[in-house]
């Protein structure tokens, strides 16, 4: 196990990516703070800051679409984190099941 004082030594905001437990689908990226986290790990739903409104967050606070984090995962250099999570409807505030769904670019199997 990782102590999270390590995860804000470089800085007090993180980003951390949100994926599917089961189907390994990326669902969102957010940002998330020594608070968050602590009430991640508390509640075992997960918990950002937003940038724009500047304050903490509850994903599904509102819409009711929680996301229930199965398991917290750092990278090699503890300054990005992974939430494997089972979300409650969908992820997106669209509706759409993930916020990745806007191709910018595809190869082609045709050349």
């Amino acid at each position: 196990m990782i102590d999270p004082d390590l995860l804000f030594q470089k800085s007090d905001l993180i980003p951390v990516i949100i994926q599917h437990w089961k189907t390994k689908d990326i669902l969102m990226l957010g940002f998330t703070d020594r608070e968050a986290v602590e009430l991640t790990l508390k509640t075992r739903t997960a918990w950002f800051w937003s940038r724009s409104r500047q304050k903490l967050w509850n994903k599904g606070e509102s819409s009711g679409h929680f996301l229930h984090v199965k398991k917290m995962i750092t990278d090699c250099d503890t300054d990005t984190l992974l939430y494997l999570c089972d979300p409650v409807g969908p992820t997106c505030h669209t509706g759409a099941q993930s916020c990745f769904f806007n191709t910018i670019w595809e190869e082609s199997d045709h050349g």
